[in-house]
């Protein structure tokens, strides 16, 4: 690749490679304190490879058995305690996972602080945090394109694989290559382990829900330095809903290869397909064709018999990590990650005859939707010395592609009413009344730079920045438009020790996100630009086995993409300028006292418009989250639990539909049958709470969530 293609300008080059001469120069310099340095700069070699302390790189929560981290490079690839991270952090552990059996990403969010689960679809979730929808996703801190800006998650995204669940919240541009203020999700890989050890799990559930999984690891030779790990899992499972149901398979191998001391590479594979039927596109009306309030059962549903929406991943990766003796570390990443989705879909809009049902028109369609997306990374991360003190540094390049390509057939438009469709009544149709075809070709490329200033003992200074130039091509849904973006991203954040215990901290970014969302004219949205702020205390207790965040913030948007209507089944939007979110949060996690396991947070957030006014009443002002466990002293075979979500009312003003405040519980009990055996039972919504899922995007439609449930597992390790 030639320079003119990964850089925009002559200024740009010279800075890069500014950035990796001193680079080349602090690794070289800082070999040894006491190394006689005569050479120039230009004479100045890397070390060799030997073996050096790695012990910054954070537990598996499957070992430490806790509900937080104490480390993350989740912020800026600095090796920070979460502590000294200059923003809000929280992580669903492997430990919390298994205790209230959180399977899916959408089970792990809705437990999770600060973060709202969208589903207003079956097979379909878009998540906010702090006022914006999330478009930031990483696996193993690597940023994964999808699109680059595509708020929304296909299926459900299952956490057998995963050791943890982290969220940073804020902006988060300097290492997810495009950012908004609102969160980065980041999967946690599980990794192979030296010891051997192996589990398999059962599960049974309400609405005849069956699940398997089975997970096995260790050393493949007997000098340790090749290890494997096999981890699968199979879903089964009827639903509430009427018509609905979903088959999933989860198949994920890695191995790690010791080339020697201080290096170590990593290759693996995941496969999941989801294959639900009878699935909701859209949902149901909420008003009748009065503006009044439509009553539905929990079942109800607008799903159709012959409806699905297959989606299947195919996520392939590669990854080499060098340890070198000054304390330096180079990591080079590699991902490939494939997806298909085949559905045919059932949509209606309109609204209902309060007397007959009549006056909902039926959209049909049949889907073929084919992705690849690739991502390189690589950077290099360790000390230097400045002033006497020792620092940080962290350089780095990344390069994204995302193509996408896409085959329609619709079915013709055709008239019906609300008891045909909640019946599942409406014949399949013959596709082929319109085809449309098309693809979105994007590409990234970006470098970056994060250095840690150690000011005094107790001031550290954190400057960042990433370049970052954007290019796409769409010709879908009849678009025929390139566009071209970039932008630096400029990071600062700076922590202060008030005392052993608490920290104070800053920080400052940009937001820079380029969008493949249409206006009504079909045209693509500007790129979404802003500025986010916070600050906050950070406090550690029980001997540092917990941490206590609070945290203020506040981000100013221009060109956010919000809802404008829909044309057919595809929707418009609309860009919006001076858009205000701020607010506060208080989270706590860890073990808070002597067994007693804890993540709880309080989030209160305030949106506004550029004239002062409340703006996407979809998401909710405040809300608690609390999950907690406990394990008897006098009893430690028995664990048990508890969990609360609560939220303010919500409102979809295009229909001018009110949810009110509501909170839903859970409980759960465990018992260690032997130190192999272990069976658990986990009950969800135990008060049989009715409630809509969500008003994302005001569309005028959702239907209900859950009624009370449960789950009984039995997990046995050898």
């Amino acid at each position: 690749m030639s320079p003119s293609l990964f850089f925009s300008s002559p200024t740009t080059l010279s800075w890069m490679m500014s950035v990796t001469y001193l680079g080349v120069a602090i690794i070289s310099t800082s070999v040894s304190a006491n190394e006689d340095i005569t050479q120039t700069p230009h004479e100045m070699t890397l070390p060799e490879i030997s073996v050096s302390d790695t012990s910054y790189e954070p537990l598996s929560t499957e070992q430490t058995g806790a509900y937080n981290v104490d480390k993350s490079r989740a912020s800026t690839k600095l090796k920070l305690d979460v502590k000294e991270t200059p923003q809000a952090f929280t992580a669903v552990t492997n430990q919390q996972m298994d205790d209230f059996s959180l399977n899916t990403i959408n089970d792990v969010l809705n437990f999770t602080p600060s973060v709202n689960v969208e589903q207003t679809e079956t097979d379909r979730t878009y998540y906010t945090a702090r006022g914006f929808s999330i478009t930031n996703f990483q696996v193993d801190s690597l940023a994964i394109p999808t699109s680059f800006d595509y708020p929304l998650i296909f299926g459900d995204v299952d956490t057998v694989t995963y050791d943890r669940i982290e969220v940073l919240r804020g902006a988060n541009g300097l290492l997810a290559g495009t950012g908004n203020p609102a969160a980065t999700v980041n999967y946690v890989r599980k990794r192979p382990t030296s010891d051997f050890q192996a589990s398999m799990k059962g599960l049974v559930g309400s609405w005849d829900r069956g699940r398997f999984e089975g997970d096995i690891s260790g050393s493949l030779n007997e000098a340790e330095t090749v290890r494997g790990r096999f981890v699968a899992a199979y879903e089964d499972k009827n639903s509430y809903l009427d018509r609905y149901s979903k088959q999933r398979e989860v198949v994920y191998g890695v191995m790690d290869f010791q080339l020697s001391d201080s290096s170590i590479l990593t290759v693996g594979h995941t496969y999941q397909k989801d294959d639900p039927d009878g699935v909701l596109w859209g949902s149901l009306p909420l008003v009748d064709s009065r503006g009044d309030k439509v009553d539905y059962s929990r079942e109800a549903s607008t799903s159709q018999d012959w409806t699905y929406w297959t989606n299947e991943t195919n996520d392939s990766f590669i990854e080499l990590k060098s340890d070198y003796a000054n304390g330096w570390q180079t990591t080079t990443q590699l991902t490939r990650v494939e997806t298909q989705s085949r559905s045919k879909l059932f949509y209606i809009y309109g609204t209902p005859s309060p007397i007959d049902g009549s006056g909902l028109v039926a959209y049909t369609g049949k889907y073929d939707t084919d992705s690849v997306n690739y991502v390189a990374d690589a950077y290099a991360s360790g000390p230097f010395s400045l002033a006497g003190r020792e620092h940080e540094l962290v350089f780095g390049g990344q390069w994204a592609k995302s193509d996408k390509e896409y085959d329609g057939l619709d079915g013709p438009f055709g008239m019906t009413n609300l008891n045909e469709v909640l019946t599942g009544s409406y014949a399949e149709p013959a596709f082929g009344a319109n085809e449309d075809q098309g693809e979105i070709n994007a590409k990234q490329r970006s470098v970056y730079s994060t250095a840690k200033f150690n000011l005094s003992d107790d001031l550290n200074l954190i400057l960042g920045t990433r370049y970052i130039n954007y290019s796409a091509k769409d010709t879908t849904y009849g678009k025929n438009e390139q566009r071209h973006a970039s932008e630096w991203v400029p990071y600062v954040g700076t922590v202060y020790s008030l005392t052993d215990r608490v920290n104070a901290y800053a920080s400052y970014t940009e937001i820079f996100q380029p969008q493949s969302k249409v206006d009504i004219n079909n045209k693509s949205l500007d790129p979404a630009e802003g500025k986010t702020y916070e600050v906050g205390l950070k406090m550690d207790f029980n001997e540092q086995r917990a941490l206590a965040t609070m945290s203020l913030f506040k981000s100013e948007q221009n060109n956010v993409a919000e809802v404008a209507g829909t044309i057919g089944s595809q929707t418009y939007y609309a860009s919006q300028d001076g858009v205000t979110a701020k607010g506060i949060e208080l989270d706590v996690s860890g073990e808070v006292a002597p067994r007693l396991q804890l993540i709880a947070g309080y989030t209160y957030v305030d949106i506004e418009d550029a004239e002062g006014e409340r703006t996407k009443y979809y998401i909710p002002k405040q809300t608690i989250k609390l999950a907690s466990t406990y394990q008897f002293k006098t009893a430690p075979k028995w664990k048990m639990g508890a969990n609360v979500r609560w939220q303010s009312d919500i409102e979809d003003t295009s229909v001018d539909v009110k949810q009110d405040a509501y909170s839903v519980w859970g409980a759960m009990v465990s018992y260690q049958v032997s130190p192999q055996l272990k069976t658990a039972l986990n009950l969800y919504n135990l008060f049989d709470e009715k409630y809509y899922t969500s008003f994302y995007g005001s569309y005028g439609q959702s239907y209900y969530a859950a009624p009370r449930s449960a789950t009984l597992s039995l997990e046995y390790d050898f």
